[in-house]
């Protein structure tokens, strides 16, 4: 095992540096960036961007923005292995100083919604498959697809709406409007935890639907063999046979999930986000990405990438601890 996890510690140097110089290729590849709309802005104005245009060249020169690509790049990184993840040009502040409260809020939306999914898709899915094509089973299976049919940013826009018809509400924020610029307190705490529901329901929908319909065809196929049926014939109790056995078994896509956890923390379901008027680190990356702000969007890509693999990683080994049937390193090839 432990030979294992080194030789992908490894392997993940080299998979995390081509990801990255590929993803800052792709963030340069539309015709100019940000400086350049700011530059072409200052000189529409005539007279009146002299103090614009001596600020543009300070950050180009400051930067390497004026410098090749390759440059750039290097540039980048090398201030990133040093911790620094580089200047946000479109806010005007380190993007560490304007990622941090919204990471968090991130964080919060991600496991709350994780919880969600785990919570209503578990028995749901087990009583699915134990109680297949009967009533209930079939009631369940019509809004699964539900769940898949309908978009997240749909569900969200009807909420909206009809929380404000019917209740002469606004549910969009995770806060109340006085927190938003505030710094992280007890109040505001509480006020993200009041607003918490809506986004939680609204982004764990489908992922919930998906999970149920995983875990029913797992199960149903666990139930059909014979180390199943052997244990209740000799008299195990169905339900101990039950949770014991299969279960245990079908848990596996449970915790394969866990890799896209880590990554889904920086996305953080961006349509939803936007639509929801949500204070979390989607909005803000696309935002980013439309305004060629390169560092920021350059940061955001890099996060994603480790997280992913590390998410990886953490999933396989669990996966290992749970289920006997797969081995790593060595052990597999026997």
């Amino acid at each position: 095992m432990l030979g294992y996890v080194v030789r992908r510690i490894i392997v993940m140097i080299p998979t995390l540096f081509a990801i990255s110089a590929i993803s800052f290729a792709i963030i340069q590849l539309p015709p100019g960036d940000y400086l350049t709309t700011l530059l072409m802005e200052a000189q529409s104005r005539g007279g009146e961007g002299g103090y614009d245009l001596g600020y543009i060249n300070y950050l180009k020169e400051r930067y390497a923005l004026d410098r090749t690509v390759f440059e750039q790049y290097f540039f980048w990184l090398g201030n990133v292995l040093q911790g620094d993840f580089g200047y946000s040009l479109e806010y005007r502040a380190p993007v560490t100083e304007i990622v941090g409260d919204r990471l968090f809020l991130t964080v919060v939306v991600a496991f709350a919604t994780t919880l969600f999914i785990w919570i209503v898709a578990f028995p749901i899915g087990i009583y699915s498959a134990v109680n297949q094509y009967r009533f209930g089973d079939y009631a369940l299976t019509f809004l699964g697809f539900l769940g898949f049919a309908v978009p997240n940013f749909l569900l969200a826009l009807l909420l909206l709406y009809y929380a404000n018809v019917w209740f002469g509400t606004s549910i969009g924020g995770l806060m109340d409007p006085q927190f938003v610029d505030q710094p992280m307190s007890w109040e505001k705490f509480l006020s993200v935890l009041e607003h918490l529901w809506i986004p939680v329901i609204v982004i764990g929908t489908s992922g919930t639907a998906a999970m149920i319909r995983r875990l029913r065809a797992n199960l149903l196929d666990e139930l059909q063999k014979q180390y199943y049926l052997t244990a209740i014939a000799k008299g195990l109790p169905p339900r101990r046979a039950l949770v014991k056995y299969p279960v245990r078994m079908v848990l596996n896509p449970f915790i394969s999930d866990l890799g896209n956890i880590l990554p889904d923390l920086i996305s953080g379901a961006t349509i939803v986000s936007i639509v929801l008027g949500l204070q979390t680190t989607g909005p803000l990356f696309l935002s980013a990405l439309q305004s060629q702000d390169m560092y920021m969007a350059g940061s955001f890509v890099l996060w994603l990438s480790v997280l992913t693999v590390i998410g990886v990683l953490i999933s396989d080994l669990l996966l290992a601890l749970l289920d006997p049937r797969i081995r790593l390193g060595e052990g597999a090839a026997r």
